[in-house]
């Protein structure tokens, strides 16, 4: 059976919400104000045929929407989409009753074929290795030909990238495979491989020289390295550690340092938690001296390293420390008058009431997820701290995750 419904609203997680007298269903795809027909039983509709379209529907870009779980909103045009995403932080702060002393700010747009970190996943099926991504709500693996949110050549490397799986895949488990476009190439991060025979080692190395890769590792060991991957921040090269974490697109991160940097211009000492390879420490450094603060010791290295090239710069002391189990107590933020914090999905609730007890003078705040960014603003309000702006920046295209940065002041 089936039934027609209209869509009232979007959710969070970018499905539509019809209200209905048994209840809310999620319609995938949809819009507010359509009217679409469903199947009936339960409350997520897994397919929808429109009735009556939003005339803020659009033709998808790529051939693999709707099936592809990693883009929920190619469906929307641009108005709506960042509208919707603008909204996701509004909603956010609000329900934590968190007030700013500016509106939040219109979301800072992300072009098409700009993500330069995208994770695939590979699965043997018969004979032949499906690579591509989980379809929505399922461990089902959706295999692509084409990803226009990816840069050029992540997307030309495709076919290699399904040879080497390929190679590497376990029967019982998926394969996964971060591919990160550096200065000097792709470097490719396996991991869940298969056993690594002696045959199966000489093959993707084979396979990584032929295709050009900068490095090719497997469960943390480095197979081959052709050139040292590398990236520039703020115009400080780092060579990145095997799986090192990067922000997803090149100019998002310039966004996101500029008001960092712009922020804390002025302060002399400046702590930044959970700092990775540097994105933010190595750009502090021409003009404050930098305590940066991370729980990987090879990020910590590859921060030093590129620190230790270039001359000219403030001191930097860095730090290993679980900052989740171990955060930095208030009175050890004494000496800092700027603080910049950039911490995973789960946010830095334990830290946020340090430094809510703090004396800092500034804090940039850096997140990943509205809901939990917006609990830590509370507790640092609470404490007696202002947020003086709040900016939303797209760099994870076409879905319903969004980057925020929040300024904040006592």
């Amino acid at each position: 059976m089936s039934e027609r419904v209209t869509i009232d609203r979007l959710g969070a997680q970018g499905d539509g919400i019809a209200e209905t007298g048994a209840g809310s269903i999620f319609v995938p795809f949809t819009l507010p104000g359509e009217t679409v027909e469903i199947a009936t039983g339960g409350p997520r509709a897994e397919a929808a045929t429109i009735v009556a379209a939003s005339p803020h529907r659009q033709t998808p870009p790529c051939p693999h929407f709707g099936t592809c779980g990693g883009c929920d909103l190619q469906h929307a045009d641009d108005a709506f989409y960042r509208a919707f995403k603008r909204d996701l932080v509004v909603e956010a702060l609000g329900r934590a009753e968190v007030e700013a002393e500016a509106e939040v700010g219109a979301l800072v747009s992300c072009p098409p074929a700009s993500r330069r970190r995208v994770a695939f996943s590979a699965v043997r099926a018969g004979n032949q290795v499906m690579l591509g991504f989980n379809a929505a709500h399922s461990t089902r693996i959706v295999p692509i030909s084409v990803c226009p949110i990816a840069l050029p050549a992540i997307e030309r490397a495709l076919p290699a990238l399904q040879k080497l799986a390929a190679i590497l895949v376990d029967r019982k488990r998926p394969l996964k495979l971060t591919v990160t476009a550096t200065l000097t190439g792709l470097d490719v991060a396996i991991a869940d491989a298969a056993k690594l025979s002696e045959p199966m080692h000489r093959q993707a190395v084979s396979l990584a020289l032929g295709e050009g890769f900068a490095r090719l590792s497997v469960g943390g060991e480095t197979l081959v390295v052709t050139q040292p991957p590398t990236m520039d921040f703020g115009g400080i090269t780092v060579e990145l550690p095997a799986g090192a974490f990067v922000q997803a697109v090149a100019a998002a991160e310039t966004t996101m340092a500029s008001l960092v940097l712009s922020h804390l211009a002025g302060a002399k000492r400046v702590a930044d938690l959970f700092a990775g390879c540097g994105t933010f420490a190595l750009r502090l450094a021409p003009q404050a001296t930098v305590h940066a603060v991370e729980a990987e010791a090879p990020q910590i290295a590859a921060l030093l390293a590129a620190w230790r090239s270039r001359p000219g710069l403030k001191p930097l002391t860095t730090e290993r420390r679980d900052l989740f189990r171990r955060p930095i107590p208030a009175k050890e933020l004494k000496p800092y008058d700027g603080v910049v914090f950039d911490p995973p999905r789960a946010g830095a609730e334990g830290l946020a009431r340090e430094l809510a007890a703090s004396t800092v003078g500034r804090i940039a705040a850096v997140s990943c997820n509205p809901a939990t960014l917006a609990r830590d603003l509370k507790i640092l309000t609470d404490g007696g701290y202002r947020v003086t702006s709040v900016t939303p920046i797209d760099q994870f295209l076409w879905s319903r995750h969004v980057e925020i940065v929040a300024l904040l002041e006592r």
